[in-house]
């Protein structure tokens, strides 16, 4: 009878061990091959640099290539929440794969942190999604402000065939008519185009004082080289998804006086040092440097910092309700992250609320161009 209660007691002992260290388990889907590669890379390089435990619980990062497909997002994510049981699911690095894990995220009432801007969701989705990129009118208005500080009239557009092209387009049309310009062109590539010779004629003909281009990455780089071979004149506008080393690779000295609004932590030592993300910006670069080589600093490494940052920020309050690994511990994770307040990261501070999940503001953007083959802060 007593090695009865004794065993049982070991039992409820061992039992209350691993309650008390329960694992937080992070699925990440990236599409570190196929055309967003570029961009992916990065993004899963971070997840090297980021802790391995959080309010003292163990944390394990499950990482799968998506291929840079939304139908593989999508799987990698069911399986994410069906036989690794997440707590919380993070990706992609495209826009469409990105919409993909919302409806995963969704249906299994499980909380995501999106690493790549979002098109306005579902109201069912809403809830279960926080986004850690800044929001593409956030950033085009600054290109919007440098526009109309230039006095140019005429802009022509030339981006992506799929939704991140769209939300760059949406973005500069909605901020142009308060901003003075009109934006005269919307062409169109995909995002594994090697020409755009026939969609720059059109630009080119109509004789814009600028161009807008909505792409992301070293595809990005397609319009800027073929402008500058047309013999292109005005300057060449880009959004923070271009913002990279493999965009200056592949342009060349085409890519020279590009101009694109970006996290701070791409010119970190440039910034003042009373900036808000100084510090975090320039210990994240310095440490991605180290491990990845002097010049492979890029914005995409941040955000996947960032998210985990804000997972760091929200996990104590949502332990104090569940353990991970339950849908308790997952609706309170949701709602601890939609309540973090002045989190500051490498991009910006991100402070949440009921109605806005992403919480950046101005300081989570500068104005960069490439000079010199490198991505320097405009002034």
């Amino acid at each position: 009878m007593q090695t009865r209660k004794t065993l049982a007691a070991a039992a409820i002992g061992l039992a209350l061990a691993a309650a008390a260290q329960a694992e937080i388990t992070v699925g990440v889907s990236l599409g570190t091959t196929g055309p967003g590669a570029s961009l992916g890379i990065p993004y899963k390089n971070a997840f090297q640099l980021v802790p391995s435990t959080i309010a003292g619980e163990p944390v394990r990062y499950v990482i799968l290539d998506d291929e840079s497909k939304p139908d593989n997002a999508a799987k990698n994510a069911r399986k994410f929440v069906t036989e690794d049981k997440v707590d919380v699911l993070m990706g992609s690095n495209g826009v469409p794969s990105g919409v993909a894990i919302t409806q995963v995220a969704a249906e299994a009432r499980t909380p995501m942190i999106s690493l790549t801007p979002l098109p306005p969701l579902a109201p069912e989705r809403q809830p279960w999604v926080f986004i850690v990129p800044q929001p593409t009118e956030l950033m085009m208005s600054a290109v919007a402000q440098e526009i109309q500080q230039r006095g140019l009239k005429k802009i022509g557009f030339i981006g992506f065939s799929d939704t991140w092209g769209d939300l760059v387009y949406n973005a500069i049309t909605k901020l142009a008519p308060a901003h003075g310009f009109e934006v005269v062109t919307n062409e169109r590539y995909a995002r594994a185009d090697t020409s755009v010779a026939g969609q720059v004629l059109k630009i080119v003909s109509v004789r814009p004082d600028a161009v807008v281009v909505g792409g992301s990455g070293s595809p990005a780089a397609t319009p800027q080289i073929a402008l500058v071979e047309r013999g292109f004149k005005g300057p060449i506008f880009h959004n923070h998804g271009t913002v990279n080393l493999p965009f200056i690779q592949t342009g060349k000295a085409a890519a020279e006086g590009a101009i694109a609004p970006t996290g701070a932590l791409i010119v970190a030592e440039e910034l003042a040092a009373d900036f808000p993300t100084r510090k975090v910006s320039l210990d994240f670069v310095q440490r991605y440097e180290t491990a990845f080589g002097a010049g492979s600093r890029n914005a995409f490494g941040g955000y996947s910092y960032d998210a985990v940052l804000l997972l760091e920020a929200a996990a104590p309050q949502a332990l104090k309700k569940a353990r991970p690994g339950t849908p308790e511990f997952r609706a309170a994770l949701r709602e601890a992250l939609e309540n973090v307040e002045n989190v500051v990261g490498t991009h910006g501070v991100y402070s949440m609320s009921p109605e806005n999940h992403n919480g950046l503001d101005e300081r989570a953007r500068v104005l960069v161009h490439v000079a010199d083959g490198k991505w320097r802060l405009k002034k």
